[in-house]
């Protein structure tokens, strides 16, 4: 019994060594979830938060001052192209037309005696010369006379609402101060604003599209209007896009916020998609775990990344990367190169959640 008893205090005494030597030690795996590389063909979409806006949104004004005599639309109206917004009292302007159009028919019957007796040789070049250019001068006084009357009538330069009133009735105004605020019923834009490194390859866009949380499920497509060539002081440039296509679809109006996508095919051989959760840093640069089946380990690989796009996934570039490596896209933070990891199980028929 007493050499049964010193045979397993032998053994046990062994095994504590052999474990206090590293002799005996259990390998500790991550276990990790794992996806596979998918190339993103080189198709790019970026996505910029944007605002409704209507496709004309003008200050109309007097060409002359005045007095404002009438307004004859209200705020929130409909207006129609060369309808009569607002006058201004023309009594000034009758009264010095009408002094005009007198001196004027003075001046050219007078020209017309001399012009006469130029041809009968009755009278000098001179005087000839000076009755032609006195008409001409009356005249030109004349029409603008008869223009600052026609321009004491304002008119809707195009269909649409008067968004506010500037100005009230009997108030004086100067010449180009906007007296009505009206926007157009056309179809309405949509503006955003590109940071510099997008601006400057917006001529490889490709397509325009836009949603509304107000419009659940529904994707507007858009056509590009212009980009401004100069960045404004947050050195940002607008873009103005025309929403197309809306039959069937609600109509935008002015003011709402939308999220406008843009796509465009990136110019690169190694673009692929992969999840957010898949990125981490090391020493300031982007980093992925590539998982080496056969050895059952992970080593990191730098990535350059184009964008974190809204439904979780990155667009990255990464030499040396192919589509169908494995990298894991879940715990990246608490492993280190060459850790062996243990897969999780992708989810099917027979395994329910992943968890066998």
């Amino acid at each position: 019994m007493k050499q049964i008893s010193l045979f397993l205090g032998l053994v046990s005494a062994f095994v504590f060594f052999s474990c206090s030597n590293g002799t005996y030690k259990k390998e500790e795996k991550y276990t990790v979830k794992i996806d596979t590389l998918s190339f993103s063909d080189g198709q790019v979409d970026l996505q910029f938060p944007g605002r409704v806006k209507p496709a004309q949104d003008v200050n109309i004004a007097f060409r002359v001052p005045g007095t404002i005599q009438k307004i004859f639309v209200d705020e929130g109206g409909y207006m129609r192209k060369g309808q009569l917004l607002a006058e201004l009292d023309p009594t000034d302007y009758k009264v010095q037309l009408q002094a005009t159009e007198a001196e004027y028919k003075q001046v050219k019957a007078e020209a017309g005696r001399v012009v006469a007796l130029y041809k009968d040789k009755g009278t000098t070049p001179n005087n000839y010369d000076k009755a032609v250019y006195g008409l001409q001068q009356i005249k030109a006084k004349y029409k603008n006379h008869k223009d600052e009357l026609a321009y004491t009538r304002l008119y809707a330069p195009f269909s649409g609402y008067v968004h506010k009133h500037l100005f009230k009735e009997y108030e004086s105004v100067s010449a180009g101060m906007p007296i009505l605020s009206v926007i157009s019923d056309e179809t309405p834009e949509v503006e955003i604003n590109l940071p510099a490194v997008e601006y400057i390859k917006y001529k490889e866009f490709s397509s325009y599209t836009c949603t509304f949380d107000v419009y659940p499920g529904i994707t507007f497509d858009l056509k590009l209007i212009h980009v401004t060539p100069k960045a404004n002081a947050n050195q940002l440039y607008t873009m103005r896009l025309k929403l197309i296509d809306l039959k069937g679809k609600p109509m935008p109006t002015s003011g709402m916020n939308t999220m406008v996508t843009i796509s465009y095919r990136q110019a690169h051989d190694h673009i692929v998609s992969v999840s957010n959760g898949a990125l981490f840093q090391r020493n300031g640069k982007s980093m992925v775990y590539v998982y080496n089946p056969q050895t059952g380990t992970v080593a990191a690989h730098g990535v350059s990344v184009h964008k974190l796009k809204t439904n979780g996934q990155a667009i990255i570039s990464a030499t040396g990367l192919k589509s169908g490596d494995l990298i894991v896209t879940s715990g990246v933070h608490t492993l280190k190169d060459g850790d062996p990891v243990s897969p999780i199980a992708k989810t099917s028929e027979t395994n329910v959640g992943g968890l066998l």
